[in-house]
């Protein structure tokens, strides 16, 4: 005598499709929340790191990190020294140094001592390797400041290793949304970010962003 053989009928089989298309929809919802979280992030950031330089100028009517007064303050019970304190030249920047500078005595790191110190951002001055270190930006990379980038000019604020769906949304949500053109700019960064970004600058080989899962950018602003 046969055995009849079961097996799943339309109805269970449309069941199942809905139910992979429900999982399938809420994680691309999902996704795009976070990424919707990180730009939002992320301009807070660029806009944070103006406020705290304009309410740094109020109180010590200097820029932080090209303040000579910075030896007012102690690093783990020593008086900073000058060649720890900026300049005074009314430019935040050393030559030669760019927003992801790993040398603690350039004006681009000392700029984050300074505010730190000053107690407008958080974060550890236990050292001044510790109180000059760039924070990371909401997508992983570095932010940082340098002056003069990718065709803008005076102090611009840099958040770098930024995917290229979320510099091309922080770009159109505080500017144009082209790397090229206005007050916020980016570069395709190399293999192996952060890139340098300097003065005369562009990406090359492209007119805007291009979303190929893989690409990075770092994106400058104009303070």
């Amino acid at each position: 005598m046969r055995r009849s053989q079961s097996g799943f009928t339309l109805i269970e089989i449309a069941i199942v499709l809905v139910i992979i298309g429900l999982l399938l929809g809420g994680v691309l919802k999902g996704q795009e929340l976070i990424n919707q979280a990180k730009i939002k992030n992320l301009a807070n950031d660029i806009n944070g790191v103006t406020v705290a330089i304009y309410g740094y100028q109020d109180r010590y009517k200097r820029l932080p990190g090209d303040d000579p007064g910075m030896t007012r303050w102690t690093v783990a019970g020593t008086a900073l020294t000058a060649t720890e304190s900026g300049d005074g030249n009314n430019v935040i920047g050393t030559a030669g140094a760019g927003y992801e500078s790993t040398t603690n005595t350039t004006e681009n790191r000392m700029f984050w001592l300074a505010l730190r110190l000053a107690g407008f951002i958080g974060g550890s001055t236990a050292t001044i390797a510790d109180g000059s270190t760039q924070p990371l930006n909401a997508a992983g990379g570095i932010l940082g400041v340098q002056t003069s980038a990718l065709g803008l000019t005076g102090t611009v604020v840099c958040a770098g290793s930024l995917p290229a769906k979320i510099a091309q949304a922080l770009d159109a949500q505080l500017d144009d949304g082209n790397l090229l053109t206005g007050t916020v700019r980016a570069q395709l960064e190399g293999a192996t970010p952060p890139t340098a970004v300097g003065a005369a600058a562009l990406a090359a080989g492209t007119a805007n962003y291009a979303d190929n899962g893989s690409n990075l950018y770092t994106l400058c602003k104009n303070i």
